[in-house]
């Protein structure tokens, strides 16, 4: 017998897993925002690492700030010390910046090419199949998840919808080879928000999580960088005078802290789904009502973001228990 008006664990995990799910989709509408972002300062520079070292530094000096100022921060930071030294915390799993580093590369690489709806779907579909190795494996939070008939078929459409959207393009070989890069940034992505959601567990607190990420990525893209201009040389194009330029970094944190926050309560595959979701929306609406000289969506691309809503709505209905 239930008493009326009180909550179960049951109905307060759903509670956790509907909320995580509302914030991860408004978060890819964010991440949607910042690619078109980064990806316009990769073409005012000349440059994409340019534009993502820049990306990330602004967000790194915000966390430097805001970090140190919090009570959650501090304590997160005091954590983290002895987490690493008892092994609750490996080394390997503080990494995740890395391929948040090369997400943001990416963007600046060949959103100017691809158009922020094309460059998304290829990363929804590294996302998706690299989910479900994610959550079978237990790297993230919340441990083992199985892989059920419907995850499958889920990741299995989001692809199909990724060749649909790319139809148009297949006689153009280097226009295929740039999608090559946003689909493997996808790939990295789940285990990204996979070991960021380990660092939030042991530092008991999101921002902290987000600043490890932020600063691993932030050494990687000054490498990258450095080799770039050994090779290239210096970027040739200039500063844009714009504020909203420089706002992929802020975005970035919000991205990051939220999806180090939620993926305890929805598992890796549930979070990018949703996060897909949002960022399928974001660009295919930029894409239409802020179109650049290369982001005019076909039908195929429309098509293949319809597509890639059906394949996320399948994966995100499975029954937990069947494989």
């Amino acid at each position: 017998m239930t008493v009326t008006g009180t909550a179960t664990p049951q109905s307060l995990s759903a509670a956790r897993r509907i909320t995580g799910v509302a914030l991860a989709s408004v978060s890819g509408v964010a991440v949607a925002v910042q690619s078109r972002i980064n990806g316009e300062l990769g073409v005012r520079l000349a440059d994409g690492f340019a534009a993502a070292v820049i990306s990330f530094g602004v967000g790194l000096m915000v966390l430097l700030v805001l970090v140190p100022a919090t009570p959650g921060g501090r304590r997160g930071l005091a954590a983290l010390r002895p987490a690493l030294r008892s092994g609750a915390l490996r080394p390997w799993q503080c990494l995740g910046g890395m391929f948040g580093a090369f997400l943001v590369a990416t963007q600046g690489l060949t959103i100017g090419s691809l158009g922020v709806a094309v460059f998304t779907v290829a990363v929804v579909a590294g996302q998706t199949g690299s989910s479900l190795a994610v959550d079978r494996a237990g790297i993230g939070p919340t441990g083992r998840q199985p892989i059920t008939r419907q995850r499958l078929a889920g990741a299995v459409l989001t692809v199909l919808a990724v060749g649909l959207a790319v139809a148009d393009r297949l006689g153009d070989p280097g226009t295929l080879a740039l999608a090559l890069l946003p689909l493997l940034a996808g790939v990295g992505i789940a285990w990204q928000q996979a070991v960021n959601g380990r660092v939030r567990a042991a530092a008991d607190s999101a921002l902290t999580a987000t600043l490890v990420n932020f600063a691993v990525g932030t050494v990687v893209l000054l490498v990258a960088f450095a080799i770039d201009i050994a090779i290239r040389g210096w970027p040739t194009g200039n500063l844009p005078t714009e504020p909203w330029f420089y706002l992929g970094g802020p975005i970035g944190i919000v991205f990051i802290a939220i999806a180090a926050a939620i993926v305890r309560f929805t598992g890796v595959l549930l979070l990018g789904l949703a996060t897909i979701a949002g960022q399928i929306v974001g660009a295919v609406l930029l894409d239409l009502v802020l179109p650049t000289a290369a982001s005019h969506p076909s039908v195929n691309t429309l098509l293949g973001a319809a597509l890639t809503m059906v394949a996320v709505l399948i994966a995100a209905l499975a029954p937990p228990g069947r494989r």
